[in-house]
Order: structure tokens, then sequence, then C-alpha cells
């Protein structure tokens, strides 16, 4: 239930920007991670905030990895990969280079 209410309380008109209230409804973004723009009473477009946009790209690019990695395996490429260690090994990187490594942030 509490799904249909934040779908509800998330519909914005069109006839809203039509009269100048654009600024409003962005704000809303501030603290809705979505809106559904309705036309003729049928929704016409989703506006998303930009850390929703963000959290969205970030699940289909993790996504199209992982569908990437399943076909690798089910091809059997498995065959030629190559360990953790043995890939220190062969960039000449140690243990101890890693722990005084600085911290690095991966997005």
């Amino acid at each position: 239930m509490a799904i249909t209410a934040d779908v509800l309380n998330s519909l914005i008109s069109i006839t809203q920007f039509n009269k100048g209230q654009a600024s409003k409804i962005f704000d809303r973004l501030r603290t809705e991670r979505q809106l559904i723009v309705l036309k003729n009473n049928t929704p016409s477009a989703v506006i998303l905030s930009p850390e929703e946009y963000e959290r969205l790209a970030e699940i289909e690019e993790d996504y199209q990895l992982l569908l990437l990695a399943q076909e690798r395996i089910s091809r059997g490429s498995l065959d030629r990969a190559v360990s953790f260690h043995e890939a220190m090994a062969n960039l000449g990187i140690s243990e101890t280079d890693l722990n005084e490594a600085e911290d690095v942030e991966i997005e």
C-alpha cells in the first residue's frame, strides 16, 4: 500500500509546467527520487533526481558486466583465467606494495 501512495504522490500534471511551476516541480526532486508527468491523465514522462539517475545507471552497468561474465563463463573462458597472485606476480606487485598503497575510490 505504501508503494501505491508513493506513486500517487509522485504524479504531476503537464499543466503545472505550462503554468510556470517548473521550479517547484524540480525542487521536489530534492526529496523525491522520481516524478511521473501526466498528459491527459496518462503517464507521459518520468523525471528523475540526479542521484536516482546515477543509481539506476550503476545498476544497469553492473547488470551488463554480470551478463558479460556469465557469457564468458559459459564459453569456458575460465580456462584462460589468471589467479590474483599470478596477475600480481606478472605485474611485479607484492603484498607489501599493496599494503603501502594509498586508498583509491573506484566508481
